[in-house]
Formats: C-alpha cells, structure tokens, sequence
C-alpha cells in the first residue's frame, strides 16, 4: 500500500479557511454599509405614521410634536392640571377689564386649574416660541365679535410670555378695530370687529332697537385689508341671537323677533348659514385669477353661555367645577350653530382645494367650551362686586370667558392645526 501524503488535501484545507475569514471580514463591512446607506424605502416616514401617532421634529432650537391627521378635539374632557396657566392677571397687561376675573377679587381660583384631554391625541401645553415661529412675517387677523375678542387676548397673553406685542394701532369705540406688532419675529396680530362678517347696521340705544344685515355683501372694514392677511380667525354668532332685520337683493328678506315691524318671521339658523357662506365664498372669490398671497381661514365654532337663571341676579352662572363627561347635554341652539358652521366650513373646503394655497378649517370648541360652565367671569365682569353686601342687581357676564381659562385652550388647538398644515407643507414641497 502506498503512503496518503499529508499536503495533498491542504489546498482545500487553505481554501476554506480562506473562504471563513472574508466572510467574517465582510459581515461588518455590510454592516457599516448599510448603517451609512439604509436602503430606501416605499413610502415617506409620514405616509406610514396612523392617524393618532405623532411626528416628532426636533432642532438645535426647539423641538415639536405634530399631528398630520385631524383630531376630533371635542371627544374628550377635563382633568385637573396642577402646573397652572402660563400667565395670570397681573403679568398680561392686553386683558379686558371685563374678563380679567381674579383682579376683579373673584375668591376662587379651581378654575384656572383644568386642562383639556383629547381620546384620540395629544394636546401639548401651549408652546409660545413654537407658535411665533409659525408666525413669522405673517400677519394674524381675528375678525368678529367679542368672542373673536376674547381669544385674540388670550392669544396675545400667551406670546407675552416670551415676546411683547407691541400695539401700533387703534380706532373705534371700545378699541374695536386694533393690530400688535412683534418685532422678534417681524409678526402683526389683528383684531377687527365685525359681528355678522357680512354689512351690518347695529342696533343702538337712541334709534332702532334691531340690527339691519345685508346678507349678499361682506363687511368692507375687514374685506379692503384681506390681501395684507395671511391667516384670518373668524367667530361670531351671539349677535345673531338679537332682534334684527334682514336684507338680499335690496329687499327685505325677513326679519327675526320684530313683532312691531310687518315683516316675516324667519328665525336666525339659515341668516346665520348666510352670512357664513358669503363669508367664504369672498375668500374664495379673490384667490380667482391672481397671485394673490396665500392665506389660511379658521373658523372658530360657536361658544355657548351657562346662564341659569336671571342675568341680574348674584348666582346666574354659578357652577364651580367643569361638566362631567356626559354629566349636560349640549343646548339646541349651541349645537345647530356649530352644525352650521361645520358644514360651511366643509363645503368651502371641497372649493378651495382648486385654489393652490388656500386652506379652511373649522376649529371646533363648543363642546369642550359647553363643558365649562365654571369659567365665566359672572359677577366679576365688574370689580368688587360684593364689597358692600349683595346688591339687589348684580350684572353677569356667563357668556365671555375668564382670562386665564378655556380661550387659551382653544389657542392650543390652533397652534396643533397650523403644526398640521406645515407637515402638509413640507410633503407637497
């Protein structure tokens, strides 16, 4: 037999060996390979994102949280939030006497102390710099009632937090027609009243006892300054509320509660769809055929009062703590106002998305705004109000809102929609 030589197999020997070190040596040379370059995938990060789930975008400066669907902010409720307002009576100087309850010596303070909580998202804390951000060199305009008021302040004590707004103009009764400047972030912010957006006379107290709309037409005070806006807040409702006459075509359309006048009965609901459509559809109409600068348009939805009771008397808003959920339903009329303006909001939505750089949006507060009956400046719209015993006739306010209080809720549902819009933004971009 003849001797097996012992080299004869070390070629294959070699060769397997061989075989294993480059593949340990390539396994983390992949590795680094696709660490540097992840293979691309189908869809962007935020197609695949559900509805309820955030994007978080951070910065060397600040860090956000955005929602990129829309959030049904009225299913959900009031929980105590011991951290408080981010202002108060004596730190935002922009606060309506009528509205600024604690210096008015309003004894408790529970109600500042409540947060709203959505089911379906996040509501995050107001984040002033985060807002300003989204404002800069833009122009902000609330245009309508009280209401309209009421949230512009809030807004302006919540951006006082971090940047003063300046006031660089005034002009009407009761200051009615105002705009802020803020230099940090080169951003103008708007009030004009306008009660009805549509033309309107309002009654007054030495000649008629109605107000006279004309539903075909908008209010030129705020329309003639429409291409210096590039966002536009509009709420109204409570003056629709009041006896008044109406008018389309130049003729009297009908009239609501003027027993005294030979006119007919036709109630507020659809006056109030009127003017809302007119509203609209003037924004619309001025995107037709130009350049004109882009603009978005929230519509901030009707805002119920807690009257119990008669207005003069010292407990006609008296509830100390927010509605349970499910504890009162929401009114009628509350509720086919915000019904309107919903479906307004909705049909004007379907014909702005022809016009590139039009956005609507309904931002949608009633039911959460229902659900504080606590939070009315009530006796307190006037200073002291007890100071000398418990008059006979008191006024109450249980239609605005307490500053701090539910208003500055509603500007942190804003500030979530315009996060929203910018994700949008950055995907058509």
């Amino acid at each position: 037999m003849g001797t097996t030589n012992p080299f004869k197999s070390q070629p294959l020997f070699f060769t397997k060996k061989l075989i294993t070190w480059a593949l340990y040596a390539l396994l983390p040379l992949t590795l680094l390979h696709f660490y540097f370059y992840p293979l691309p995938l189908k869809q962007s990060l935020t197609d695949q994102i559900p509805e309820n789930k955030p994007i978080i975008v951070s910065s060397q400066v600040e860090q956000q949280v955005f929602y990129e669907a829309p959030c049904d902010y009225n299913d959900g409720k009031w929980v105590r939030d011991e951290s408080g307002p981010l202002y108060n009576g004596t730190s935002c100087t922009t606060i309506k006497e009528g509205q600024n309850c604690i210096s008015h010596g309003r004894p408790d303070i529970d109600y500042l102390y409540w947060r709203w909580e959505p089911k379906q998202c996040g509501l995050p804390r107001f984040d002033p710099t985060a807002f300003l951000r989204l404002l800069k060199n833009k122009h902000l305009a609330f245009i309508g009632d009280s209401m309209a008021r009421n949230q512009l302040e809030s807004l302006l004590c919540l951006l006082s937090t971090v940047s003063t707004p300046d006031l660089v103009y005034r002009n009407g009764d009761d200051n009615k027609f105002r705009r802020w400047y803020i230099p940090s972030h080169n951003t103008n912010v708007s009030i004009y009243w306008s009660p009805f957006l549509v033309k309107g006379i309002e009654k007054s107290n030495t000649g008629v006892n109605y107000n006279r709309l004309y539903l075909d037409s908008v209010d030129d005070r705020w329309a003639s300054d429409m291409g210096q806006m590039d966002i536009i807040v509009f709420s109204i409702g409570h003056w629709f509320l009041h006896p008044a006459v109406y008018f389309e075509n130049d003729s009297v359309l009908g009239c609501h509660y003027c027993p005294e006048l030979n006119h007919t009965e036709i109630g507020f609901y659809d006056v109030f769809r009127k003017a809302f459509n007119t509203t609209l559809e003037t924004v619309i109409s001025s995107r037709r055929g130009t350049n004109s600068n882009a603009i978005d348009v929230i519509v901030t939805t009707f805002s119920p009062s807690h009257f119990e009771g008669e207005w003069d008397k010292a407990g006609a808003c008296p509830k100390k703590e927010p509605f349970m959920e499910g504890e009162k339903e929401l009114q009628p009329m509350d509720a086919e106002m915000r019904k309107i303006e919903i479906e307004v909001v909705e049909a004007a939505m379907k014909k702005g998305n022809q016009f590139p750089g039009l956005r609507f949006e309904a931002l949608d507060v009633t039911i959460l705004s229902w659900m504080r009956p606590d939070a009315h400046p009530g006796p307190y719209m006037h200073p002291f109000p007890f100071a000398n015993g418990i008059p006979e006739r008191v006024q109450n306010d249980c239609v605005h809102w307490c500053l701090p209080g539910p208003t500055d809720i509603w500007n942190a549902i804003l500030l979530e929609v315009m996060k929203r819009w910018e994700v949008q933004s950055w995907k058509q971009g």
